[in-house]
């Protein structure tokens, strides 16, 4: 599969049914040296209204763990963690 392709996927939460956006919406979280995907840091919008909208920093993340499936117009996942320190080194 494509990166591309992978793009337009909608995020949702098993759990609780939340949509997350589209994987587009998101920047990835992986290390340079090994290439490994730790996740997909969810980028909030800072107003209500979509032409007012900003993405603003997140504290939160989809790690590539919690990913359960990868279909054909969704991706579940189970839940977000917290970011640490330790994801940026």
């Amino acid at each position: 599969m494509l990166l591309s392709e992978l793009a337009e996927k909608e995020l949702i939460q098993v759990e609780d049914g939340v949509r997350f956006g589209l994987l587009t919406e998101t920047e990835m979280i992986f290390d340079p040296k090994t290439g490994i995907i730790h996740g997909f840091e969810v980028i909030k919008k800072s107003s209500r209204f979509s032409f007012q909208s900003r993405p603003v920093q997140s504290n939160e993340y989809i790690p590539w763990e919690e990913i359960v499936l990868i279909g054909d117009d969704r991706i579940l996942f189970n839940k977000t963690k917290i970011i640490d320190s330790e994801l940026y080194k």
